[in-house]
């Protein structure tokens, strides 16, 4: 590990002169590059460069320990030495997890899509309350999200939503989003009062760039068609709306901005790539089952990942099997908890796999 560590801080040093040099200063997408690779070391760096601060502590307060002939300031060179040595364990911790393989989508904005699944108008509702839930905890990361499409249902819900977040380490953080969520509460138009059971689906996919998915014109058709909902004399008039069809794999993004043709195609043509890169991914990777459909499965509440139970103002995460009684404020984006605890989960799990490996 050590060996390792001398080398990035190396590779960091070398990276930091390099930002500064008037060559890179003049290209910006080499330099927009060095800082991302230089932001990626950063962390580690500095958790290496306390670790030999650490060090360095704990044999000046051994030393001391080994020769005082007074025995107050052995006391106290003893009691230093137990607190050093413990920061120096957590903080080899951390640098374990830090080193861990990363993956490569992790500073990635992502393509946040929800659908309605099995519930009818309540699971409308509910993916409605989950755009929401969404946008507020983006809110709070000071992130970007824009709704890139949405389907509305006659109840005011949502039937679909597309929407890109953007920001820092977007993806890294929202990527267990992913799956069945499942809501249990009294709907509205329920009058006995019964519990309706009702789920969505949401999949979390990371942003691809025009250099990580390469779409050859030949192998697009694109239709325009009348814009449809609120907008305006443009609806309904202006061949505004836009469906592209990736003609090789069959799949087609429709996308409405009741104006602009341009921009609808420019959005269009952002979610294409990212599911494209996804589908490219669960090729490479098909042990990982990283497509869509076996990553949301198909909307049944029996492959729920979270359940939100309104009646008890309960929500449980079935695959750390960790319940939160705060579903309210949960609504309202504090999904900090769950995220932290997810990560921390499935960084155990990968330095399990590290060890056996080993």
């Amino acid at each position: 590990m050590l060996d390792r560590l001398e080398q990035i801080e190396t590779r960091y040093e070398e990276l930091t002169a390099a930002l500064s040099s008037p060559e890179l200063l003049s290209d910006q997408a080499a330099y927009t590059k060095t800082a991302k690779q230089h932001r990626g070391f950063g962390e580690i760096v500095s958790k290496y460069r306390e670790l030999k601060s650490l060090k360095g502590e704990i044999a000046g307060a051994q030393e001391l320990l080994d020769l005082s002939d007074d025995e107050e300031m052995r006391e106290l060179a003893s009691l230093e030495l137990e607190s050093l040595q413990a920061r120096r364990e957590e903080c080899e911790g951390t640098l374990r997890l830090l080193l861990l393989p990363r993956d490569p989508n992790d500073e990635k904005n992502i393509v946040l899509e929800i659908r309605a699944g099995t519930g009818g108008d309540e699971a409308t509702l509910f993916a409605a309350e989950m755009l929401r839930m969404y946008s507020r905890y983006a809110e709070r990361q000071r992130w970007k999200m824009e709704i890139l499409d949405a389907s509305e249902s006659g109840v005011g819900g949502l039937k679909e939503a597309v929407a890109i977040i953007e920001g820092d380490k977007v993806y890294s953080k929202l990527k267990h989003e992913s799956g069945v969520h499942r809501v249990q509460r009294v709907p509205q138009t329920e009058a006995s009062g019964r519990i309706h059971t009702s789920a969505i689906t949401i999949a979390v996919l990371p942003e691809a760039e025009e250099v990580d998915v390469k779409i050859d014109a030949k192998d697009l058709r694109i239709d325009t068609f009348c814009s449809s909902g609120p907008g305006g004399q443009s609806v309904n008039t202006t061949y505004s709306a836009v469906r592209i069809t990736h003609l090789p794999t069959n799949l087609v993004v429709s996308m409405q901005d009741e104006k602009s043709q341009i921009k609808n195609r420019e959005k269009g043509m952002r979610v294409l790539r990212a599911r494209l890169q996804e589908l490219e991914e669960h090729k490479q990777h098909e042990a990982q089952a990283s497509e869509r459909r076996s990553m949301v499965g198909s909307g049944d509440r029996s492959e729920k990942i979270r359940t939100y139970n309104f009646k008890d103002n309960r929500v449980t995460d079935h695959r750390i099997g960790l319940t939160i009684h705060q579903l309210d404020l949960v609504m309202e984006g504090a999904l900090d908890e769950f995220i932290e605890a997810l990560t921390s989960h499935y960084q155990a799990e990968k330095l399990k796999a590290e060890a056996t490996a080993v």
